[in-house]
């Protein structure tokens, strides 16, 4: 079986870049067959099931919740590194709160007039737009009555905790397990939904350090078997099924993925039995259940392991959000990588003491707070 191995060439910038794009290619292909049977899906699109964009939401490419609450998780981990450069105490998992509160605030959510609803990111069309949002997140989002870092009064372990934390995969040298686990659990109250995340982050981040796909998820893992049984069971079946070598179609044993550990066992398979990359996207939105959940997921995972490179040029030229996701991650690669802005302006180290014309326009940008 050929396994797809990470690229150890890619800069940081190639590997978030890779994430954010090929996540939201898998949103976007799932995204019109996401409440689809998959006799259905074949009906329509043929043997080999959607490989190309459909309409969904007035266009083609067009990207879910997935990919809405995924930016905004990363524009909180960009707000809390500010915060910490410029204040020297933070944390992360209520600057990324408040990020989903601006989001829910994007899908008609009231805030009170004390809670700004500032930064560039909630100004775009296309995230002030409701694409078939996870009724937990709003849920959970709408029960905490604007307070920052509750974590969520629910027992959901929906698949929408995992698909949104994979920058904290690459962001996070330290602990991405923790704080992703914590940063699901803003609305998602069930163990198996946090640790499912965390275990997702923690691979992401393995990927960024070790080729073998493989081995990364289950260096992911170890640390963590018995925290979550459900989960466990999910992925040793996953394993233990990606042995019996590729197949056609996700085995149903897996589930649909609606729900966490389901998602995670999808997104695993694929990526261990798919020959190609484009190929595991493929398997993961032809499925029985969440589409553009399990597209995400693998799509994340491919883009950290071997950037952008082997995503179809025109599905990335039909992606709505693109040149939003390029400047998202270039912004990214500035603060926590020192790699250098659009403006090719270096990083200055982290001392804000002396607000320069970069610090300046990151305040503006991304208030920390």
């Amino acid at each position: 079986m050929t396994q797809i191995l990470s690229d150890r060439s890619l800069t940081h910038l190639d590997r978030l870049r890779g994430l954010l794009l090929g996540g939201a290619v898998g949103d976007a292909l799932g995204a019109p067959v996401e409440f689809m049977r998959r006799k259905e899906i074949l009906a329509e699109f043929g043997p080999l099931g959607i490989a190309r964009f459909a309409p969904a939401y007035g266009r083609l490419g067009a990207i879910t919740d997935d990919t809405q609450m995924t930016l905004f998780t990363l524009e909180g981990l960009i707000r809390a590194e500010v915060r910490w450069c410029c204040k020297g105490i933070c944390n992360p998992a209520a600057v990324v709160d408040r990020a989903y509160l601006r989001w829910y605030a994007t899908q008609g959510g009231k805030p009170p007039q004390d809670f700004e609803i500032d930064g560039w990111l909630s100004t775009l069309p296309a995230l002030n737009s409701r694409r078939a949002p996870g009724n937990t997140c709003l849920g959970a989002l709408a029960a905490k009555g604007w307070k920052v870092g509750d974590p969520a009064a629910n027992d959901s372990k929906g698949a929408g905790g995992i698909m949104r934390v994979a920058p904290i995969g690459l962001a996070m040298d330290k602990s991405p397990f923790r704080l992703a686990c914590e940063v699901a659990g803003l609305t998602h109250g069930h163990v198996t939904g946090q640790v499912s995340a965390g275990w997702f982050a923690a691979w992401i981040h393995a990927v960024g350090q070790r080729p073998s796909l493989r081995g990364t998820a289950l260096i992911a893992w170890r640390p963590i078997r018995g925290q979550a049984p459900e989960l466990d069971a999910a992925l040793a079946q996953a394993f233990q099924l990606a042995n019996d070598g590729p197949a056609r179609q996700v085995p149903p044993q897996l589930g649909e993925g609606w729900i966490a550990e389901e998602a995670a066992a999808i997104a695993l398979w694929c990526v261990l039995t798919a020959p190609d990359p484009f190929e595991a996207l493929r398997l993961a939105v032809n499925i029985d259940g969440d589409s553009d959940t399990t597209g995400t997921l693998v799509g994340q995972v491919m883009g950290a392991a071997l950037g952008p490179s082997w995503i179809p040029p025109g599905l990335l030229e039909q992606l709505e959000l693109a040149d939003v996701i390029e400047t998202l991650a270039a912004d990214a690669a500035w603060i926590f990588w020192g790699e250098p802005n659009a403006d090719g302006e270096p990083w200055n180290g982290g001392d804000w003491s002396d607000v320069n014309a970069s610090s300046k326009r990151f305040w503006d940008r991304y208030p920390g707070w």
